[in-house]
C-alpha cells in the first residue's frame, strides 16, 4: 500500500452538496479501490480539505481522484506520499 494525499478545492456548486453521506459515498470509493482512508481534514487557505488515503498504487490514486471529482464536483490535486523513515533511507540509500 502507498500513501497518497488528495488536496480538494471546492467550487460553489460543490460547497452546496456538502453531507454526510457524500462523505460515505467517497470513501466507499476508496475501498472500492482496496485502500482506505486514514485521516480527512476541512482547511483554511489554499485547500478546502485534505484526505490522506493508503491505495495499492498511482493507477489506483488516479482513478479516486477521478472518480471523487465525479462524485463532488471538487478539483483534486494528488501527491503520493512516503514516510520520513522512508524518505531518510531513501536519501542516503548508495
Amino acid at each position: 500500500m502507498a500513501t497518497f494525499f488528495l488536496f480538494g478545492k471546492y467550487d460553489q456548486a460543490a460547497l452546496k452538496k456538502v453531507s454526510a453521506k457524500r462523505t460515505s459515498e467517497g470513501h466507499d470509493i476508496i475501498a472500492q479501490l482496496g485502500g482506505s482512508v486514514k485521516s480527512e481534514y476541512a482547511l483554511l487557505g489554499e485547500h478546502d480539505i485534505v484526505l490522506i488515503v493508503d491505495l495499492p498504487g498511482v493507477e489506483e490514486a488516479m482513478k479516486a481522484s477521478l472518480r471523487l471529482a465525479k462524485l463532488t464536483g471538487i478539483g483534486f490535486t494528488t501527491s503520493p506520499a512516503v514516510s520520513i523513515a522512508d524518505f531518510d533511507r531513501i536519501a542516503t540509500e548508495k
